[in-house]
């Protein structure tokens, strides 16, 4: 690994970047070659593109697993984590196909992660105040954040950022369910059930034409009804 950190009493820890992606031939190459300065292995799950998404992934050398048909972020990231495992990763980071993510910050995940002071690192937009997320887009995700936050000691301020760091104890942990992207409350919450440290740190986001294809209030309400559906369940198990 050449620009992470370094410590001498312990060996190097194996560091792979997992990039869900669909339909991103014009901008995974450079995420792809930006990551790949900062981890040992790249992976693209590509979640059934029908442009030249794998091709040009496979161009810049990242490990290519294909899905026939478009799953869902939440399938194709699981595919990261399926593969992060099976590589024997000490972490696994995970960011946006689209460019949103600028992976020279992957440094700032690895330390918290390296150094056992964090099991999950979060990317956050909110932690200082240089963030240009549209006001519709800030307000949807502080909602959901707040439903996740609710009776929670454990509390974070972007629960919808995907660029993270997983530590080996919740490679092998966390287990997603949830196909569509839901999978990052899921992964919150089976996180601090499971007593995982979690950390957040700041993060710039891009947002340009090809971020966030989805309708953002279908998308928003969808995953809005799945932090309750969620929380719900944790309560019925007296884990609230």
């Amino acid at each position: 690994m050449s620009e992470t950190v370094e410590n001498s009493q312990r060996p190097c820890p194996k560091v792979i970047a997992g990039i869900p992606a669909y339909n991103q031939e014009n901008n995974i190459g450079e995420v792809i070659r930006k990551a790949s300065k900062y981890v040992d292995e790249v992976i693209v799950a590509d979640d059934g593109s029908t442009d030249n998404t794998a091709q040009v992934a496979e161009a810049a050398r990242a490990i290519v697993i294909r899905s026939e048909f478009n799953q869902g972020a939440g399938q194709a990231t699981k595919t990261c984590f399926r593969i992060a495992k099976e590589r024997d990763a000490d972490v696994l980071v995970t960011l946006d196909s689209d460019g949103q993510h600028n992976a020279e910050e992957i440094p700032r995940f690895l330390a918290p992660v390296i150094e056992r002071e964090a099991d999950l690192v979060i990317g956050s937009r909110f932690l200082d105040d240089n963030y240009n997320i549209p006001r519709y887009r800030r307000f949807g995700i502080n909602v959901i954040t707040s439903l996740l936050n609710i009776a929670s000691k454990v509390k974070v301020s972007d629960s919808q950022s995907c660029f993270r760091a997983y530590g080996k104890r919740a490679i092998d942990s966390l287990h997603i369910t949830e196909p569509g992207f839901a999978f990052s409350i899921e992964l919150l919450v089976q996180a601090r059930r499971k007593g995982l440290a979690i950390s957040e740190v700041p993060i710039s986001c891009i947002y340009h034409s090809e971020s966030h294809t989805r309708n953002p209030v279908v998308h928003g309400v969808g995953v809005a009804l799945s932090v309750v559906r969620l929380r719900l369940k944790d309560c019925r198990k007296g884990l609230c």
